[in-house]
């Protein structure tokens, strides 16, 4: 299992198109009922910082990069992510889950 992060925050005013960005690349991804693939959009408690989580089961590969909301989600965060870095998906260790991996 592979499992990607990335963490970023945006302007308060930029809030919104992050959201809503999400929501389409979330409808994308159930339309395109993928399988071996789960995700999340979050956004965290200070109402400007986003993480996003994608799982890809063992030898699945990412189906994000040939999804069109998916390009346009990432596009839209490298340009509003507050920082000299956009952001970038970093792969993390599950080292305990419950339901969640």
């Amino acid at each position: 299992m592979t499992v990607l992060m990335v963490q970023f925050s945006v302007e308060p005013a930029n809030v919104g198109e992050i959201e809503s960005a999400a929501e389409t690349m979330c409808a994308a991804l159930k339309d395109a009922n993928l399988s071996g693939v789960r995700f999340a959009a979050c956004k965290l408690a200070d109402g400007v910082s986003f993480l996003n989580v994608v799982q890809l089961e063992n030898q699945t590969p990412n189906p994000l990069p040939g999804l069109q909301a998916a390009r346009e989600f990432q596009q839209l965060m490298a340009a509003r992510a507050l920082g000299h870095q956009p952001p970038v998906a970093a792969q993390v260790t599950v080292l305990g889950s419950h339901h969640l991996f």
